[in-house]
């Protein structure tokens, strides 16, 4: 009570200049006559002359920087006192802002006598030459001040025509009086109330916060990806170590017995040993013959690795314009700029960089997936020329390829719905259906879309074109087979499949003799997962599909034959095993937890020892493209 009655006189002053602002004249007289009669004092309140005298202030030591050529401190208060949506959204602002950075340049060129201080110099043109490349980049379309732009290059200003006028007696003047004015524009007195501005100032300080929260919870769930990255990768690298350790142990054994081990076996276990980038290489330069190679090769694998040469960041773009010609340019302009931002993408070198070029095609929204207006970039995949959607199908595809890509693109459903409208339109197999596809798979590899893939009836569209394999190129079966697997993996998908179960096992089997074997390992897992349900294997065996499997064991490998016998055991099972391959709660998968066929291989229907209740077969993309970059 003791504070209220503290600051009591300044709250009611403001409670009454709040009310003469809004012009309640009848409540007012009866506020002040109350506050009178239960002796209030009504203090006059000082926040308008308090902000006429600051504001005073602050125009006077505006003009006294610009006067002395201190561009430091001039700055710092101008960022600061003038209101930033001022700043960068009057364009009487902005105009008055790039003469004020010329001023400031060439301050000594005009005001030194004799020769300027050349470090002195050089730092003020450096200043300039920063915002130029920076908050000054939206000005380089402007005819008036196209000429500036060359201003940090030029030797001597003081001489060329170009710049003539800047160095004129009557130029500094003439912006100084600009800038007064502006200046007693922006600080005049204000008549709004001190009540409405502390409510103002505080929700906008609210929403503030709440965008700093928004942006550190981003940032978060992005460390928290590269996190459960390096753990996958880690959790692969220890089960291939054992899985080699295992083989190394029964070589041993196999000595024993006096059996020996050729190069060629030493050669396949070390190389698989080795990082992918190594393999390679290794495989046919290096003599695994030769006594001590192996293990030398191995340590020196171990060995801390040279320091990498730094990659530089690539130079940022002017997004808006770059959106702008993407919605308004011609065809062909609009076909450039597409493949530039994908090979901007996809030729990035991998970490950093790649990083940041995707932050940033994020950050501005480059394909409108937030925006609701009738244009968009993400329209261009209903354009009328087949390049332009070819080359956006393209992008997607590239974006869909890395984790942040496909989370940007999966915040809403509408560039599915988009991507599946475009996939169905494309009557033949081009590119662009290859890549819609391609994007599409990828998108799999999420729950929530993947089961709006499922409510949109997408497995019956994939069956429907693999009924003619023949007819598809090796890009779109590939991809279509193990689109349709990852969706089969979940208890809605494999509703689905029940409602056609004999034209889908028809498919399923024609495809397990298809002469493209990268496809197999996507048919069994499609064929173990659907065969959970037991119409579907009342269906299988009415149409001898055990007959069907049992002819491809004696064609097939070591491993298809594992894969096949466990299809089989499923087929003539008589539980519900849908628990045991996956479930509908549990957490997402996504990213590289499982993305080729070799980690499909050996978490899924090979036959090595797993615990009871590990997953049989996840979501993968085809192994035969792990950057997931279209050919």
């Amino acid at each position: 009570m003791g504070d209220v009655l503290a600051h009591e006189s300044e709250l009611l002053a403001l409670v009454k200049e709040y009310l003469d602002f809004a012009e309640f004249e009848d409540t007012l007289k009866t506020f002040s006559k109350e506050c009178k009669i239960k002796g209030k004092p009504l203090s006059k309140t000082a926040g308008g002359s308090l902000r006429d005298s600051k504001s005073l202030v602050i125009q006077k030591d505006l003009i006294a920087a610009f006067d002395s050529g201190d561009q430091k401190v001039f700055f710092d208060l101008w960022e600061e006192h003038v209101p930033s949506s001022i700043r960068d959204g009057d364009p009487l602002a902005q105009k008055l802002e790039f003469y004020l950075h010329i001023h400031f340049a060439i301050y000594l060129l005009k005001h030194s006598v004799g020769r300027p201080d050349k470090e002195d110099l050089d730092e003020r043109i450096s200043y300039f030459k920063t915002y130029l490349e920076t908050k000054g980049a939206a000005l380089s379309q402007t005819t008036e001040f196209l000429p500036f732009y060359a201003l940090p290059f030029v030797p001597n200003p003081m001489v060329h025509p170009s710049f003539k006028e800047l160095f004129q007696d009557s130029w500094t003047p003439e912006l100084k009086l600009k800038l007064e004015k502006f200046l007693a524009l922006i600080f005049k007195a204000s008549n709004t109330p001190k009540l409405l501005t502390l409510y103002k100032e505080n929700g906008q300080s609210n929403k503030e916060m709440s965008q700093q929260l928004h942006q550190q919870l981003i940032e978060a769930e992005r460390r928290s990806m590269t996190y459960l990255k390096r753990y996958n990768k880690i959790q692969a690298d220890y089960h291939n170590l054992i899985g080699v350790t295992a083989e190394l142990v029964d070589s041993l054994e196999a000595t024993v017995s006096g059996k020996m081990i050729t190069p060629e076996y030493l050669q396949s276990v070390c190389v698989r040993l080795f990082s992918n980038q190594m393999r390679q290489s290794l495989a046919h330069s290096v003599d695994f013959t030769r006594p001590g190679t192996a293990s030398t090769m191995l340590r020196a694998s171990l060995a801390p690795g040279r320091k990498l040469k730094d990659v530089p960041l690539l130079p940022s773009l002017d997004y808006e314009k770059l959106k702008k010609d993407l919605i308004w340019g011609s065809d062909r302009l609009k076909a450039f700029l597409l493949q530039a931002l994908r090979w901007r993408l996809t030729t990035s070198h991998p970490g950093e960089q790649r990083e940041t070029v995707l932050e940033a095609y994020i950050g501005n929204d480059l394909l409108d997936c937030h925006s609701h207006g009738q244009r968009s970039v993400l329209q261009l995949l209903h354009s009328k020329s087949e390049v332009v959607r070819q080359y956006m199908a393209r992008l997607i595809n590239a974006f869909a390829s890395l984790a942040e890509g496909r989370l940007y693109l999966a915040q809403t459903t509408r560039v599915l719905r988009m991507l599946e409208e475009r996939l169905k339109e494309e009557d033949e197999d081009v590119i662009t259906r290859e890549n819609i596809l391609g994007a599409l798979q990828k998108f799999s590899l999420r729950r929530p879309l993947q089961t709006a893939m499922i409510r949109d009836g997408l497995i019956f569209w994939l069956i429907d074109i693999l009924k003619d394999p023949d007819c598809l190129s090796d890009y779109t079966l590939e991809y279509s087979v193990a689109l349709l697997m990852n969706l089969c993996l979940r208890s809605a998908g494999k509703n689905m499949c029940a409602k056609v179960a004999g034209l889908v096992l028809k498919v399923l089997s024609d495809l397990l003799g298809h002469e493209n074997h990268e496809i197999q390992p996507y048919v069994n897992g499609a064929l173990y997962s659907i065969l959970s349900i037991p119409s579907i294997r009342e269906e299988a065996r009415a149409m001898g599909m055990e007959y069907v499997l049992r002819c491809f064991i004696k064609e097939g490998n070591a491993e298809m034959v594992r894969q096949i016998e466990f299809i089989i055991k499923q087929l003539n099972s008589e539980e519900l095993q849908d628990g045991v391959l996956e479930s509908d709660d549990d957490e997402e998968e996504d990213d590289e937890i499982m993305t080729n066929t070799g980690k499909m291989r050996r978490k899924g229907l090979a036959g090595v020892q797993r615990s009871a209740d590990e997953p049989l077969c996840r979501p993968v993309t085809p192994g035969g493209h792990r950057t997931g970059y279209p050919v």
